[in-house]
């Protein structure tokens, strides 16, 4: 992106106005505010103008302009479908490096942060409504792929292993998860391929007084297999709570128990996971990566390296 990229020319709120000022929409914005959080690279704001309220402001390389208004039209046929999410309110280009969109401000809390100060009723109740929207979201009609979900996917895996094996840091004793893959790839044969999310996790998630407000950050937007949007419970949710992790999946079965079969693609979704978190933090937050073998650990216990389908978090909790 251009300068707008080095944080110091936007360091005032007075030229952050003035910037926003030159957006068409936003010309009468009184008062804007950066968010900082999530790894998108847009540049995201908050802004506050008389006739629109709160809006949120996004700014995007110039080389998405072509890609962005496909984003902008999903979330407009997932709000005719019910779905808690944002709604577009405008798009176009801010100079000759960044283009902008402009979206309704779903007003609450981020999730990760609001969950642990609430009771573990609470927990569940959100992970629930969660879960009954993640379903929702999933019902989006999608184009057929020219190749199957078990054809992409398990090309992608194959792909990661590869870089897997190239990496400096890699699971020791990585051998039993490894072969459990192998050993159920064929698996995914057959499976449906729906809409994704494609990073449903409270991070994404905004809560309002207690209740689910809406879901955000549809940019990773996918199609494949619906239970393999349950992999970020694993490796994000369940530090975050319990009990909506619990709630996110009893949800989605509108509050019955998931099947084996559920379990079985979970497991081995989960499993897949730890090989690409590897060598994508390594690759993309390397500073990060004892965080993420943390992770990694963790999820190897909750699952006796997959000796048990089930996690721990999920059969002792519940």
């Amino acid at each position: 992106m251009s300068e707008f990229r080095h944080d110091h020319h936007l360091s005032s709120s007075v030229n952050l106005i003035a910037f926003v000022k030159d957006i068409p929409e936003l010309q009468n914005a009184v008062q804007v505010e950066r968010i900082s959080k999530g790894y998108s690279l847009d540049h995201k704001f908050k802004v506050v103008t008389p006739h629109l309220g709160k809006v949120l402001l996004r700014v995007f390389p110039h080389s998405e302009l072509q890609s962005k208004p496909t984003e902008l039209h999903l979330l407009e046929r997932l709000r005719q479908m019910g779905v808690l999410c944002s709604a577009p309110l405008g798009i176009g280009k801010l100079d000759e490096n960044n283009g902008y969109m402009i979206l309704s401000y779903l007003e609450g809390e981020d999730a990760s942060e609001a969950l642990p100060l609430l009771n573990e009723k609470q927990q569940w109740s959100i992970g629930m409504q969660a879960g009954s929207e993640l379903r929702r979201i999933h019902r989006l009609p999608v184009e057929k792929q020219a190749e199957s979900w078990y054809s992409r996917k398990s090309e992608k895996h194959r792909r990661y292993v590869h870089k897997y094996r190239e990496c400096s840091v890699v699971m020791k004793q990585d051998q039993a998860i490894l072969n459990f893959i192998e050993d159920h790839l064929d698996c995914m044969k057959g499976r449906p391929d729906y809409f994704q999310h494609d990073d449903f996790h409270p991070a994404n998630l905004v809560i309002n007084q207690g209740e689910l407000a809406g879901v955000i950050d549809f940019n990773r937007a996918d199609q494949g297999d619906p239970v393999h949007e349950f992999l970020k419970l694993g490796l994000f949710a369940t530090e975050t709570s319990v009990p909506y992790s619990i709630g996110q999946v009893q949800g989605y079965f509108d509050g019955n128990e998931p099947n084996e079969q559920f379990w079985r693609m979970y497991s081995l979704y989960m499993a897949m996971a730890l090989v690409s978190s590897i060598v994508w933090i390594q690759h993309v937050k390397p500073e990060e990566t004892d965080d993420m073998m943390m992770k990694i650990d963790r999820v190897r216990e909750d699952h006796d390296d997959f000796r048990n389908l089930i996690p721990r978090w999920y059969t002792v909790n519940r």
